[in-house]
């Protein structure tokens, strides 16, 4: 049994192995030696996300030879209270999950499923936020493949990465490989922190989500999105029908339905479900089994070719690679370039256009519309004073009354003024501006 056991672990992986034994045009000076072959079982790999795309990065990364794999989830939102369990609407795309498996812990049971299928892989989950960890827990892994649909945890563990980096130790240099999808569409791109443009520099590739006024919710609702924001915001304020929201209670969601529905009906709205009550409070992104698989795959593939050096990786030339599957099948990669304010891996402040006109309250809103800030609880500092804190209490209540201020004649805001912002979501981050007046 033990030979037979020994004789199929060999098969399993020799088509893998000739392609890293063989020297090609790609990978001429390559190590092909059996101590180089042998770095791959040693190589340990971080999947943080266990969802649609992340189980098929644990399914490929196991079939490519990586043996020592950690993984993170969190579910859909990276900074909620409790780790994201198995829902029954997950069963279509996530497919390491069963029936049985609902209500269990995504990363336990993902980890489980792959490690009795590909014997001789280890695969150790983690059930937690990916902002517990410190640096000294990412300064294990060799390399991180993300399958997340959060930006924001994509730009903290991206800054996490950068500050890691010390160029007196190679081994601080984690490669970040990102892959996302939506719909027919989906992305992967590979990044050398602090060499290669990193997430923060590309984060206007993201439209952010566009907000609603409260005074369309409270008033005038067109659309049945409307009237489930109005359940989530407004209603929920009011009667408190519980302690606090859990997104992932069905007694929750349901009591936002039936608010939302008769909210539709009083204003002859229609197209109120549970399901579309769930997609809006949760903010859930269309996905696609099939495109998720192929996004995978890519991620993958380049994980395999950083560790082995088998072929040319995604990275200091082309760096992104855009699928599109809704125009046929159309993929296209091309590099990005790094952008030298970025707040992450850049080093000056970044030139902002506002008007002068402009209470420091419109500029604090327009943060959460721009595509290359997507700030949501933004505290701002001028040279030598602070304009605006969003904590602790004492300093916001000191320091509201500057809200309705102008930039110019109410707090003496000039052109060619550095402010400092920062914002809650990412502690490690300053984002640093150069007024310019419109």
């Amino acid at each position: 049994m033990a030979a037979a056991a020994t004789e199929s672990g060999v098969s399993r992986w020799q088509y893998l192995d000739h392609i890293r034994r063989t020297r090609g045009p790609f990978n001429q000076d390559s190590d092909v030696s059996e101590e180089a072959l042998a770095t791959l079982d040693k190589t340990k790999i971080l999947v943080i996300g266990a969802g649609g795309l992340g189980c098929e990065i644990l399914k490929n990364l196991a079939l490519s030879g990586f043996k020592d794999i950690h993984v993170i989830d969190m579910g859909t939102n990276s900074y909620a209270l409790a780790p994201d369990t198995i829902d029954i609407s997950n069963l279509n795309r996530q497919f390491l999950f069963r029936k049985d498996d609902v209500g269990k812990f995504k990363a336990e049971v993902a980890a489980k499923f792959v490690e009795k299928r590909v014997q001789g892989v280890k695969i150790t989950p983690h059930n937690c936020r990916i902002q517990e960890f410190d640096e000294d827990f990412y300064m294990q892994f060799q390399m991180v493949v993300c399958g997340l649909d959060s930006i924001e945890a994509r730009r903290w563990i991206n800054a996490t990465l950068v500050n890691m980096v010390d160029m007196e130790n190679q081994d601080s240099l984690k490669p970040l490989i990102d892959g996302g999808t939506e719909g027919f569409k989906g992305q992967t791109r590979v990044v050398f922190p602090t060499l290669t443009p990193c997430i923060e520099c590309q984060l206007d590739l993201y439209t952010p989500r566009a907000a609603v006024p409260l005074c369309t919710l409270a008033t005038i609702p067109r659309q049945p999105e409307h009237c489930i924001e109005w359940a989530h915001i407004i209603a929920w304020d009011q009667e408190k029908p519980f302690p606090s929201l859990d997104k992932d209670d069905p007694e929750h969601i349901t009591w936002l339905y039936r608010k939302a529905l008769a909210r539709a009906q009083e204003f002859g709205i229609t197209g109120v479900t549970y399901s579309l009550t769930q997609g809006v409070v949760k903010n859930i992104i269309p996905a696609i089994a099939s495109t998720n698989a192929i996004i995978a795959a890519s991620c993958c593939n380049e994980a395999l070719k950083i560790a082995t050096t088998a072929a040319p990786s995604l990275g200091f030339e082309e760096s992104y690679m855009m699928y599109s599957g809704d125009d046929s099948i159309y993929t296209n990669t091309f590099k990005y370039e790094k952008k030298e304010d970025c707040a992450v891996c850049g080093e000056v402040a970044k030139p902002l256009e506002v008007n002068p006109n402009w209470t420091l309250r419109e500029l604090l809103d327009s943060f959460s519309t721009k595509a290359d800030l997507q700030l949501k609880k933004p505290s701002i500092r001028a040279e030598g004073k602070t304009l605006y804190m969003q904590f602790p209490p004492s300093i916001e209540e000191q320091t509201r009354s500057n809200l309705d201020k102008t930039l110019k004649e109410g707090l003496g805001l000039d052109v060619n003024h550095e402010v400092a912002v920062t914002d809650p979501a990412f502690p490690a981050l300053t984002f640093r501006f150069i007024l310019r007046f419109a």
